[in-house]
This record gives C-alpha cells, sequence and structure tokens, in this order.
C-alpha cells in the first residue's frame, strides 16, 4: 500500500546534478571521463593523514570523537584566518561541512522567495542548486574575458540581494579575473549597495603565479568569502570554511546548528594537525606542477586533433577545467551519448547558466586522467565532432 507524502514547494524545485548523473554514465568499464570535478588522487596526503590520525587520538581521542562547537575547531579557525590575505578575526571563520554546505548556509540566511540573486554567465552549478529551494529569482550578468561585463552589472543591480562569484580558476570555464577587473567589480557591486559571496576553492591550484588578491579583501564588510580544503587536500574528509561579516555571521551559525549541530570534530583535528609547520607550502606546489602539466597536455591534444574544426577553447592559468565551444548548430547535451559510445565523457554547458544555456558549450577537466587517457579522449572527443557536424560545416 502506499502512503501519499505531499512535498513542500521547495522541494519540487530541487534537481539532481547533471554532473552527478554523467558520472554514473562514466562508470562504464573503459570511459575515459573529463566529466568529474574530482581532485587527482596521485595529491591525497595519505601517509600525513595516518600519522595525524594516530596523534589525534593518541593526544585527544576523547574530545575528537565528541561533540563539538558549530563555530568549528578553535586552531583550525585561527589556520584559516591567518592564512588570508587580509586582516580576519578567528571568531568571523565558520567551519563547513565542505563549501557545498557555506552555500546552503547562504542560500538559507541571505534568501527569500523572490529575491534577487546575481551570479556569472556561466557559474558553479552547486550554486544554483543550492540556492534555487529558496525561491530566488536568479539572473546572469553576461561576461567577458574579463569577467562581468560592467554596465550590464549596473543595469542589473538595483534590488539584487547579492551577486555570487567566482574569480579564481572559474568552475565551469576556467577563467580568472585579473586586478582591473577586481577593482572595477567591486566598486561596482560597492556603488549599487549589493554584496557579494566569493567563492575560492581553486585559489592555491595557479600554475606559474598567484592570482590577484580576492574581492573580499577589498571590501570586507561587503562580502561572504568561502573556501575548502578538498582541492588542496582531501575532498573526503568534507572541510570548508565561511568568513562572514560579524553582521552575518550570527545567523550563518544558527542556520549551521540546525543543519548538523556541527562540522566532524575529528576531521577538524585532523586537518588542524596535518597542517601545522607549514605543510601545505610543500604539498600544494607538488598538485600545482602536476595539474600544469596535465592542462598542457590536453591543450596539445586540442591543438592536434581539432585541427580544422571551428572549435574554440581557452587556456586557464591554474585549476581544473576549460571550457570549449563546439561549431555552430551543435549540441552538446546530444553530442554526450556518442561520445559515451567513443569511450570519452564531458560535462555539457548549458546546466551552467542561470537563464538561455549556450548549447554549444562544455567542460573539460584535466586533472584526473593521465596524459596517454588525455590524448586518447581528445582524439575520440574530435572524431565524435566530425561525425557529427551539421551539413555544410567546415570539417
Amino acid at each position: 500500500m502506499s502512503f501519499p507524502w505531499p512535498l513542500a514547494q521547495r522541494a519540487e524545485r530541487m534537481n539532481p546534478s547533471v554532473i552527478r548523473e554523467i558520472l554514473k554514465v562514466t562508470e562504464k568499464p573503459g570511459i575515459i571521463s573529463f566529466a568529474g570535478g574530482l581532485p587527482s588522487p596521485k595529491t591525497f596526503p595519505v601517509q600525513a593523514f595516518a600519522d595525524a590520525c594516530a596523534h589525534v587520538l593518541g593526544q585527544d581521542g576523547t574530545a575528537a570523537l565528541q561533540y563539538a562547537a558549530s563555530e568549528g575547531y578553535g586552531p583550525l579557525r585561527e589556520w584559516v584566518a591567518a592564512h588570508l590575505p587580509w586582516e580576519v578575526d578567528p571568531a568571523q571563520v565558520l567551519i563547513t561541512t565542505g563549501s557545498q554546505q557555506a552555500l546552503d548556509l547562504v542560500g538559507k540566511v541571505l534568501i527569500d522567495s523572490g529575491s534577487k540573486v546575481l551570479v556569472e554567465t556561466p557559474t558553479y552549478l552547486g550554486a544554483l542548486q543550492a540556492f534555487t529551494p529558496m525561491e530566488p529569482k536568479v539572473e546572469g550578468v553576461p561576461c567577458d574575458d574579463n569577467g562581468p561585463v560592467l554596465d550590464e552589472l549596473r543595469r542589473r543591480a538595483p534590488g539584487a540581494r547579492f551577486m555570487y562569484l567566482l574569480p579564481n580558476f572559474q568552475n565551469p570555464t576556467g577563467r580568472t579575473l585579473n586586478e582591473a577587473a577586481r577593482e572595477g567589480l567591486v566598486r561596482t557591486l560597492n556603488d549599487a549597495g549589493v554584496p557579494f559571496v566569493e567563492d575560492n576553492p581553486y585559489g592555491e591550484l595557479w600554475f606559474d603565479e598567484p592570482p590577484a588578491a580576492p574581492l573580499t579583501a577589498r571590501n570586507p564588510d561587503g562580502g561572504l568569502y568561502l573556501g575548502s580544503f578538498s582541492k588542496v587536500l582531501a575532498p573526503g574528509l568534507r572541510l570548508g570554511y565561511v568568513v562572514a561579516p560579524r553582521a552575518v555571521y550570527p545567523k550563518l551559525l544558527q542556520a549551521k546548528q540546525a543543519a548538523d549541530l556541527h562540522t566532524p570534530g575529528f576531521n577538524q583535528r585532523l586537518v588542524a594537525e596535518v597542517l601545522k609547520d607549514g605543510f601545505l607550502d610543500r604539498h600544494v606546489p607538488g598538485i600545482r606542477a602536476l595539474y600544469k602539466a596535465q592542462c598542457g597536455f590536453m591543450l596539445d591534444a586540442l591543438a592536434n586533433e581539432m585541427a580544422g574544426l571551428d572549435v574554440q577553447w581557452n587556456a586557464p592559468a591554474g585549476g581544473m577545467f576549460l571550457w570549449l565551444r563546439l561549431p555552430d548548430g551543435m549540441d552538446a547535451v546530444q553530442l554526450l551519448p556518442h561520445a559515451v559510445a567513443r569511450n570519452v565523457a564531458f560535462v555539457p554547458g548549458a546546466a551552467f547558466y542561470a537563464q538561455n544555456g549556450d548549447p554549444r558549450t562544455l567542460r573539460l577537466s584535466f586533472v584526473t586522467a593521465s596524459e596517454e587517457q588525455i590524448r586518447t579522449g581528445i582524439a575520440a572527443l574530435a572524431t565524435t565532432i566530425r561525425e557529427h557536424l551539421p551539413v555544410g560545416a567546415p570539417a
């Protein structure tokens, strides 16, 4: 006997992650996946965590396994505050269960039904998922290679609750905002009285030089800053953080308490133990070198295999992704099953748009495949594109 379970209106607005659904397809043996935004497992410091686990359990085991403060483990909050490039009080740092939870808390605290929320075009799919149940009116701001077009932002800013931004090696495009773009963006938002949410999970993954200072460093009272340990240590720990102005922090904390009481204290102690003595200064350069090489392999493969095709792509200066645009008349969603049949997968780009997704776009991740897999996979993708070109398109 089935029993009626009436769902809340917000539940009806929840949608499955396009990326997670695609990842199910890529579990097929032999698939070369450029779809997932997964860090390379080669970068996980397993031995460092094994040593930290023994230390934490040996020195502070009962406290590590007990309920903990909702704000987070004090030494970890202090580490975060000390390693940001502007003055931050540890009391402004809230440790979250991954930075995805921070997005969820932001949505609960800042969005009412009908609130206007501005995002880049395109933007991170996970943010759209986190905000959507709160029933906002999400409006995409047109972007170019320098980020949001400021004239368009000025036109859309009135009445906006906040703008969500990823200035460094953006997911999905890999784009990074330069100094002038950041200054103009913060000035425009400040003039319009619109606060911003700055999401920075990839900022340490630069190849040749670090990106410009964060937006929040330029206006600490006007921004929420989200960070993560997933891309520099390990995503399985689910540790992130949000740095908030004192006017917002208490409500984020209350939302956190209602959601899960606290982020696992054992995990927080593990990370704090690993981070001591400058571990990231020794560890992250290896990640950068690996990802730079992987990106180079993919850019070389694209240049070799896409010759003669009207395919466009960018060359990111860091991060995990690059952005590709198919020839006119093609649709990445329709192309995907044909690519999977040739044992290569990607993420269609349309899902990353708040409105009017560009069907020609797709995201490629270069960090988990080997050099051979990258070359084989890009060749298979190029063949798939050639086989499905619109009639009359150059091949």
